[in-house]
């Protein structure tokens, strides 16, 4: 919007050539006149010259008009008004024709200049608010800091021609001393004290103002309602600094509106996050206290017991296998937990080996005996099925997680199925149970950390399942869940794997 409000673009735009233009039109439209220079058509001439003034008062400023009026009306007087070249005038009538010629033309022009600057003024305005509704309307759209600068900056080098940086807080109400955008070529030196001086003061400082007018830029604060975003910065000629004062300062709020919206956003969201972050540690913190002292009251009972009292064979076998079962208990506790640290952290690393995935299952289920003799466990296997190249550890914690699930949250003597094969390169393994499967509306949190289900018996932290996916998804699979069609939870495991190449295996004899 540069030169917003301005009726003409003409190359001769300052003040002297307008005083120059003047005298020569006034002095050609006197030379045209100059056949009407005869006692009966002198009138004629001056309704000319009246013409001529009004029509320069369109595009001249003021100073000019007045000097046109002048003109105009002395020579009139001396080419025009009998006696001929003279500034005498012998009739009354004459002379109160003249003044008022000179009356009317400076009228005439005055008016007329005063009518094109008001039109000029409110076209400005018009131009004005149209560009600042523009601009709020970009900055309404945009999300995030970035953008709104990025949108300020272009808005303001388009309607001011300058270029404009951003020193932003960095939210503690502490200036970041790094003038954004960062990647700018010719990013200036921003004179720390000055910018300090602006932020602390929220007053304008800099080249063309009273503090600091030697510095290389101009400061000026971006000031919100409750908080301070900044400050901009921006090089600018000092006329065009002192132009459209209103309309910059409008500017400006509009910038520092929009960029408090985003630092209290960003506010609103730590705040929010920060909250959920300690409810998160409530519960965790309770649910791990629960959870760990179940099988430790366990333990120390059976231990007390042992310890202090005479008992049979028999109730001694009872004791030990309860604190055997709590110690595991509490050692998968312990186990999930490094191994959500694991994958939280990205440390862990595959150390992908040909397996027998019989071997996988046999050892799983014996780690689960207890927890599998009152159900129907079917195992399905392929005689055929290849080795897979998996990580042995990794898989057997997934399929140890599965089949805890299950036992959990499946009805006494019902049946777990387990079946795994190969087909198209990949590894399948499926776990489903005969359980009451989840809420329709709970399969897509399934995965998540710490999810239960409503209703739930008590049992772990809810980390099983999602350490299931965190290891699926490090070999590179995938890890589904759906209700079977005669209920219970169906869990398919697909795993890309190569079936290995028999020459490189030897026969020992």
């Amino acid at each position: 919007m540069k030169g917003t409000g301005r009726i003409l673009s003409l190359p001769l735009k300052t003040r002297f050539y307008q005083y120059v233009l003047v005298i020569l039109i006034i002095g050609l439209t006197t030379l045209v006149c100059s056949p009407l220079s005869n006692s009966q058509s002198y009138h004629t001439v001056s309704f000319i010259l009246l013409f001529v003034v009004a029509m320069l008062a369109v595009f001249m400023g003021i100073g000019p008009v007045l000097l046109a009026s002048t003109i105009s009306a002395i020579s009139w007087n001396y080419f025009f008004i009998p006696p001929f070249h003279t500034f005498h005038i012998e009739k009354t009538e004459d002379r109160l024709m003249f003044i008022s010629f000179f009356i009317i033309a400076l009228l005439n022009g005055v008016l007329t200049n005063r009518i094109r600057r008001q039109e000029r003024l409110v076209r400005d305005r018009e131009s004005q608010t149209n560009a600042l509704f523009l601009l709020t309307e970009k900055l309404s759209k945009a999300r995030g800091i970035e953008k709104v600068l990025e949108v300020a900056r272009n808005d303001f080098r388009n309607h001011f021609n300058a270029d404009s940086w951003f020193i932003l807080q960095d939210g503690n109400n502490r200036l970041d001393l790094i003038a954004r955008p960062h990647d700018e070529k010719d990013l200036p030196v921003i004179e720390r004290d000055i910018v300090e001086h602006v932020f602390s003061n929220s007053e304008k400082a800099g080249r063309y103002t009273d503090l600091f007018s030697e510095a290389g830029l101009t400061y000026h604060p971006l000031t919100g309602a409750r908080l301070n975003p900044g400050v901009i910065a921006f090089r600018i000629d000092e006329t065009a600094y002192k132009n459209r004062i209103a309309f910059r300062d409008t500017f400006f709020t509009q910038i520092s509106n929009a960029l408090e919206r985003e630092f209290l956003g960003e506010l609103a969201v730590k705040a929010r996050i920060l909250d959920e972050s300690d409810k998160l540690y409530n519960t965790l913190f309770n649910l791990i206290s629960h959870e760990f002292r179940i099988p430790i009251a366990t333990i120390m009972g059976a231990s007390d017991t042992l310890l202090i009292s005479q008992t049979t064979v028999r109730n001694r076998e009872e004791l030990y296998n309860e604190i055997f079962k709590a110690s595991a208990r509490l050692n998968h506790l312990i186990e999930n937990l490094l191994s959500m640290s694991r994958l939280e952290s990205g440390k862990i690393s595959l150390r992908s080996d040909w397996c027998d995935v019989n071997d996988l299952v046999n050892k799983v289920t014996q780690n689960l005996k207890q927890e599998l003799e009152q159900f129907n466990l079917v195992t399905v296997i392929p005689e055929d099925m290849p080795l897979v190249k998996i990580d042995f550890g990794l898989m057997e914690h997934v399929l140890y997680n599965l089949l805890l699930n299950s036992c959990q949250y499946s009805s006494g003597s019902g049946e777990i199925r387990l079946e795994a094969s190969y087909s198209s390169g990949n590894f399948i393994l499926v776990v489903s149970d005969s359980g009451p499967g989840f809420p329709p509306g709970a399969l897509p949190n399934v995965f998540d950390k710490f999810f239960r289900v409503d209703g739930t018996k008590s049992g772990g932290l809810g980390l099983g399942l999602s350490i299931v996916r965190g290891l699926v998804e490090s070999h590179s699979g995938t890890v589904n869940v759906e209700n079977g069609l005669t209920g219970g939870a169906v869990f398919t495991i697909i795993i890309p794997s190569d079936i290995p190449d028999l020459k490189e295996f030897k026969l020992v004899e």
